[in-house]
């Protein structure tokens, strides 16, 4: 048996001088080396066993030596993390040559708490606007995908890759086959969360909810119309759907609200019916039916009705302003459009060269963060709505149009999160497809190729052509030196998207206020017996303690301890109780999703047990975080009860 050296790790055999075994027939040897890792990352570990040629005798027996299989080799990897609480930062940016005469500059910092060892940095160079969303379809999002509105994450972006790829003549077979993979399985997926009646609702007729969701039943409604084209989708899904919708319009157009929404976030948005009818209408005309149907003709009259009666308000209307406008441009009412258009430039945030709109008293705190603080999921959400209401003109955009809407993308890209995709599903929705009809009305051939050259301030220096060919690659290289000073030059002719992906761990520090309250303890607190180290139960207590009633949905992330894996009927137990939807176990981590939590406490445990043996055991973290307002989170941390690092704690 022999373990193959590698620079990741260092390896002592247990046994000492033991080079081969003597194995009896139908026997069996375990062979351990100590190992003490010395990278992050992934990895590999390669055992090999060969039968040797012996004379001594094994038991009574000479060892025969197989004519085949006298060697195997099996490789494993090994995921190597560093402690404490993972930090990303990206930086997007668009530039366009021969335009950019300054290089761009950037500055990659760590804060003083950084865990060392744990910084690493990726730059990337995209020469097309989807080129980011097109590698990751299936990892749009830093999330788990386990209701019925986020796996629409894994479904309708397809639509639009494959919708753009095709109207600028870049689809691939490679492209295709991919994307109408990740369609048809999104599509199979989306029906477990079918009411019998055709509505949908975020944990299906399973999840304990009684009722559709109307906001969610024409989500989908619309993405499986869009969908058509490129997969088969059963009829009654639409026609049923589209029924229960129409019956749920009340006599002046305007839609009610069924089930419950699970994002409280957009103040004078969802909540709100105008807002609500909007959405819908929008669905209406997206799939597409036409301004005639009878259930759109009155939907739209329900809108122009609002509009008349709010036109003049202002603040808290900047949501439903950006879907009115969307709405009547997709109606082709353009004095509607542009009169809401005017309305909101008065209202829009212009920064250098970029365009985008705000919650009003929602104030970024870019002093929370290091820098380039992600904006909240409902602006990105409000001003890609914007962007598809500025190109959704008829016959077609004017230069003024595309103009602003340019300024507007800007912004948008700069929100990418390293994979494409934002901070939550409806943003990450909505400005993919924006982004993808800007890229469509935009698009043209790269007569020339760019060049991108990246230079740190000491020695490093990388350079990258971006052309026809291989626009739509992801081309991306380390950077060195963190912290460090980097500059990027492009010439020739045409526009690239560049984007620095920055991660790092710190060390959990108490911050002030914190919207859950979250405590974690671990149970047996008395080590005597093995079967203490090897078993042991996490309790958690958690509440709401933020600003509003109760928070959107929120899923609590209890990472696992090295070494141990959670007992799985103990988490799946934990979804008999009313206030827990849904249990998820995902490599090293537990997801368990609340519908909404409030002030009042709930507390559950579960299980957990050793897997693998893994001396000086480091704390594991527990993270409670709101869906759609990401940056409302709370993190403690946890240790085996019976681990030195926990008793050293307790002595």
């Amino acid at each position: 048996m022999e373990l193959e050296d590698s620079p990741a790790f260092s390896a002592v055999p247990v046994e000492k001088n033991e080079e081969s075994h003597c194995i009896c027939g139908n026997g069996r040897k375990t062979v351990s080396w100590a190992v003490t890792l010395k990278s992050l990352g992934k990895v590999n570990f390669t055992a090999t066993a060969e039968a040797l040629q012996s004379q001594e005798l094994c038991g009574n027996e000479v060892p025969k030596v197989p004519m085949f299989g006298q060697k195997d080799t099996v490789i494993k990897s090994l995921l190597v993390e560093p402690e404490g609480i993972e930090k990303e930062e990206t930086f997007n940016t668009l530039l366009c040559a021969p335009e950019t005469e300054v290089p761009e500059k950037l500055s990659l910092k760590v804060p003083s708490n950084v865990v060392e060892g744990s910084a690493r940095a990726t730059y990337s160079v995209l020469g097309d606007i989807l080129s980011s969303a097109m590698q990751n379809l299936q990892n749009l999002l830093r999330m788990p995908y386990g209701c019925g509105e986020q796996n629409m994450v894994l479904f309708v972006p397809n639509i639009y890759v494959l919708n753009y790829l095709n109207e600028t003549r870049q689809l691939t077979e490679n492209i295709k086959s991919k994307a109408i993979n990740h369609l048809i399985s999104g599509y199979q997926r989306q029906l477990n969360y079918k009411h019998n009646d055709g509505s949908y609702s975020t944990f299906g007729e399973h999840g304990g909810t009684s009722q559709g969701n109307t906001w969610l039943t024409a989500f989908v409604l619309k993405a499986f119309s869009q969908a058509r084209s490129h997969i088969f989708v059963e009829d009654s899904h639409i026609t049923n759907s589209l029924t229960w919708l129409s019956q749920k319009q009340r006599e002046n157009g305007c839609f009610q609200r069924s089930g419950s929404l699970l994002n409280n976030a957009m103040k004078g948005g969802v909540d709100d019916e105008v807002t609500l009818s909007a959405y819908i209408t929008i669905a209406l005309l997206e799939m597409p039916l036409p301004v005639t149907h009878p259930v759109v003709r009155n939907a739209l009259f329900c809108l122009e009705r609002a509009w008349e009666s709010t036109s003049e308000a202002q603040g808290s209307l900047v949501y439903t302003k950006a879907l009115l406008a969307y709405a009547f441009a997709l109606a082709g009412n353009q004095a509607k459009r542009r009169e809401l258009l005017q309305s909101l430039d008065k209202e829009a945030v212009k920064e250098g060269d970029s365009i985008h709109w705000q919650r009003p008293g929602k104030l970024q705190e870019a002093e929370a963060f290091s820098y380039q603080p992600r904006a909240p999921s409902a602006e990105v959400e409000m001003t890609s709505y914007l962007l598809l209401a500025y190109l959704t003109a008829q016959p077609a955009p004017s230069s003024e149009d595309l103009s602003v809407a340019s300024h507007i993308v800007k912004w948008i890209t700069k929100q990418q999160n390293p994979t494409g995709g934002f901070s939550s599903t409806q943003d990450t929705v909505v400005a993919l497809q924006a982004l993808s009809k800007y890229g469509a009305a935009t698009f043209s051939k790269r007569e020339k190729t760019v060049t991108v050259t990246v230079r740190s301030s000491q020695a490093f220096s990388e350079e990258f052509q971006v052309d026809d060919a291989n626009c739509l690659l992801l081309q991306e290289v380390a950077l060195p030196e963190i912290p460090g000073e980097y500059s990027t030059t492009v010439s020739g002719s045409g526009c690239v998207y560049l984007q620095t992906f920055l991660r790092y761990n710190i060390l959990p520090e108490k911050e002030g206020k914190v919207p859950f309250s979250l405590k974690v303890t671990t149970l047996p607190k008395n080590c005597n017996g093995a079967a203490a180290h090897r078993k042991f139960q996490i309790h958690i207590n958690i509440s709401y303690t933020g600003e509003r009633p109760s928070s959107n949905m929120v899923i609590v992330d209890v990472k696992m301890v090295s070494g141990f894996i959670p007992v799985k009927p103990s988490v799946k137990k934990l979804q008999e109780r009313p206030q827990i939807q849904r249990t998820e176990v995902s490599t090293n981590h537990v997801l368990i999703y609340f519908e909404e939590l409030t002030k009042q406490a709930l507390s559950f445990s579960f299980l957990v047990e050793q897997d693998i043996q893994v001396d000086n055991l480091k704390p594991a973290s527990v993270k409670a975080y709101d869906y759609y307002e990401t940056e409302e989170f709370t993190i403690e941390e946890y240790s085996a009860p019976c681990s030195a690092e926990s008793e050293h704690r307790n002595a």
